[in-house]
């Protein structure tokens, strides 16, 4: 690929820029900061700790089968499991993770009411990896034990009437995937159809619909960041209009994350009651990193998806896990039921291989044959050594009452964020629905604050798109992901916080006030005067206007 031109890699996608950014990054002896991808550098401890040692116990259970033989072990078995799983907490109560699975075990059993022995047979299994996954969409015990998991993180107290259904996941990636096929497939969106996407959102959203699978039209819903990122009432009136099929979002954003504030979500389900057809898709991986998160799934369960990745908030990426939820009555069933006869007995023909009764088949397991293409619908379902991982997960954090490893996640980014800003010399935006994953710094305002607003608009004109991107990659060695890419109205930089080090991020604070400087010097060059507090600020270099 030729990273000369920067006008033609404006067309990228900002993880593709991302290379060529790391290309330019890598040419100098520095150390490259690559702020741009938002995997974690921190993880949970505890519950990994918790699945080797559930693993070692089921190792044991499995080498009690087949002695006479080397190498080879056995199922677990159901009979006594208990027992001799107290038994090997006792031998090993000193060992990291035992204790933890130990407790695991008396909150299943003690405040969940289910069995215990049933549960450990379930996670030996599980880690094991012996068996296909049974039930497909999600192990029996293992979908009680997340579902309440995401009860507690996505609908806490608010009001919820019935039960969910849940599909565990590769990842957030997959459940994109998964569910634009599966919508696709079973007529509820079709080539030409409108759907709406809340700006800014996770590129793939607008990449996807275009794809000559699915040739969408798309509605820009715009959170503009002079409405602190919330989504205004005239924007969301887009969703009035009947031809609009689909509003999906992320919440919080992505990359702004700031979560939808409570009248925000109000107007939405005022919206739905007018609008009893529309479909809401909802992907709320930052949403655990807030606390007393209320998705739009407990606000609107009967028209909203729910996708939620552990991949951030436990610093799971690589595992790929996480989970799509539709409630147990939905628009997506009632859509499906209300099709053309001609487009019932099609969809008919699609399923008959694996139910004598299609047409009472659950869009969610529809959505589990068509992420097997209906034919390997016998195998599929996520690997359970993963499912496990993701009880571990969530049994974490439903036992940390106090909320401990939230606070510890939340304390990480935000000391970074105060990093970002103390170097760049500038007062740190504060709001209250902001998680802070990730940070938008726009280049205008940035540059309005540090030398005023006809400073900026002279930079805004004199930059190409991304130039200051590739001008921070090359003289610091930073790699930032553009704004714009993620459907930002304004020229700006993506910073994870999530993925490098306290100081790192003082450094690309830095890197980005000496390029402000830079373009300055050139300014007042050319011409260019500053007035008042910007005057000010130049001549301090901006150190006094930060500390206000």
């Amino acid at each position: 690929m030729d990273f000369k031109d920067i006008e033609k890699l404006g067309s990228l996608s900002p993880f593709e820029l991302k290379d060529a950014l790391i290309q330019v990054a890598s040419e100098s002896d520095r150390v490259m900061l690559n702020a741009g991808r938002g995997n974690p550098n921190f993880l949970a401890t505890t519950p990994r700790y918790g699945f080797f040692q559930f693993g070692l116990f089921a190792m044991t259970e499995a080498e009690r089968s087949y002695i006479y033989m080397d190498d080879v072990g056995g199922f677990p078995q159901r009979e006594g499991i208990e027992d001799r799983f107290e038994i090997y907490v006792a031998r090993n109560k000193n060992v990291d993770g035992v204790r933890f699975i130990a407790a695991a075990v008396s909150y299943v059993r003690d405040q969940m009411g289910l069995s215990a022995g049933d549960f450990i047979y379930e996670m030996c299994e599980a880690i094991l990896g012996c068996n296909y996954p049974v039930p497909d969409r999600f192990l029996r015990l293992s979908e009680i034990i997340v579902g309440k998991y995401i009860h507690d993180e996505m609908i806490g107290s608010h009001p919820f009437q019935g039960n969910f259904d849940m599909y565990a996941v590769e990842g957030g990636t997959a459940a994109m995937t998964y569910l634009f096929n599966s919508l696709r497939e079973n007529h509820i969106i079709e080539k030409g159809d409108t759907i709406a996407l809340g700006m800014p959102i996770f590129t793939p959203y607008i990449e996807i619909p275009h794809l000559n699978d699915y040739q969408l039209e798309e509605v820009f819903i715009d959170a503009p960041p002079e409405n602190n990122w919330q989504f205004t009432p005239k924007e969301l009136d887009k969703l009035l209009d009947p031809k609009v099929k689909a509003f999906f979002l992320c919440n919080p954003s992505n990359p702004p994350s700031v979560k939808l504030s409570d009248e925000v979500l109000a107007y939405i389900a005022g919206i739905v009651k007018k609008r009893p057809d529309l479909i809401l898709l909802t992907d709320d991986v930052y949403g655990t990193f807030a606390d007393n998160f209320v998705s739009l799934f407990a606000i609107c369960p009967y028209n909203t998806i729910l996708v939620y990745s552990y991949s951030k908030y436990f610093g799971a990426t690589g595992w790929r896990m996480g989970v799509v939820a539709t409630h147990e009555d939905n628009v997506l069933d009632e859509k499906i039921a209300a099709l053309p006869e001609p487009l019932r007995k099609e969809l008919d023909h699609r399923y008959e291989s694996i139910t004598t009764t299609p047409r009472a088949l659950k869009f969610i397991d529809r959505l589990v044959a068509d992420s097997r293409t209906v034919a390997l619908n016998h195998t599929a379902g996520l690997s359970t050594p993963v499912q496990a991982q993701m009880v571990m997960f969530s049994l974490f954090s439903l036992m940390d009452e106090p909320q401990n490893y939230k606070a510890a996640m939340k304390r990480i980014v935000h000391r970074r964020k105060e990093a970002l800003y103390r170097a760049l010399a500038l007062p740190m935006p504060v709001d209250p629905n902001s998680v802070s994953y990730y940070h938008l710094l726009d280049w205008e305002e940035v540059a309005t604050q540090m030398y005023g607003a006809e400073f900026a608009a002279w930079g805004v004109k004199r930059m190409k798109p991304n130039e200051a991107l590739f001008e921070i990659a090359k003289e610091s060695s930073v790699v930032l992901l553009p704004g714009r890419g993620f459907g930002g109205n304004h020229p700006s930089g993506r910073v994870s916080l999530a993925n490098l080090n306290e100081y790192d991020y003082a450094n690309i604070g830095k890197a980005v006030r000496n390029l402000a400087d830079r373009y300055f010097a050139m300014w007042q060059a050319e011409g260019g005067k500053a007035g008042g507090q910007a005057a000010a600020a130049a001549k301090g270099k901006g150190g006094k206007k930060g500390k206000k």
